[in-house]
């Protein structure tokens, strides 16, 4: 029965790296040359946020660390910014795992937007004090905006297709300790 659970485990770990590494090369590729009116959503911002209030288990600090730094190298932001905010965040989260556990859907909704709009104002704010150039405040507003828009998709995702549910009160995990 460990083994299985730890199988799970690991393969929900690797269903993560497989699904941000496909959000980051589809935010890569150039799909129009014009100016953008407007910012999808950041969908590893939000499949990481609703990983880590579902299951935090299945997905590591060093994981969420690696991979935001990782954008940021790659989207030429400034390193470990985005990243610190953002391991920042899935901390607080981690930690509130257990009221996570019995919160009605549209409180998860609402801390989870309070969080996603506390590290974009930060961000904001940060790259204005030390002057360095920032996207116009209507794109990442509108990124702000889609990305909590799209908070409740991912939820439905992430439970139907991946399987990633809330933990259950009383379970434990695969060395038989209380999650």
């Amino acid at each position: 029965m460990a083994e299985r659970a730890d199988t799970r485990l690991w393969v929900n770990r690797g269903i993560f790296v497989l699904l941000a590494f496909a959000f980051v090369v589809i935010d890569l590729v150039p799909r129009d040359m014009r100016p953008a009116a407007w910012a999808g959503p950041d969908m590893l911002l939000a499949v990481t946020l609703a990983w880590v209030a579902r299951k935090p288990s299945y997905l590591p600090v060093l994981v969420v660390a690696a991979f935001f730094l990782m954008t940021d190298l790659l989207f030429m932001r400034p390193p470990g910014l985005w990243a610190a905010l953002v391991v920042v965040l899935t901390e607080v989260i981690r930690r509130q795992h257990h009221e996570f556990r019995t919160m009605p859907f549209l409180a998860e909704w609402g801390t989870i937007a309070v969080g996603i709009i506390a590290i974009t104002l930060i961000n904001r704010i940060v790259l204005a004090l030390v002057m360095l150039p920032q996207a116009p405040i209507g794109l990442t507003l509108s990124q702000m905006v889609a990305t909590i828009l799209v908070y409740p998709l991912v939820l439905v995702a992430a439970h139907f297709i991946f399987a990633v549910r809330r933990t259950a009160p009383g379970e434990i995990d695969s060395r038989g300790q209380r999650l």
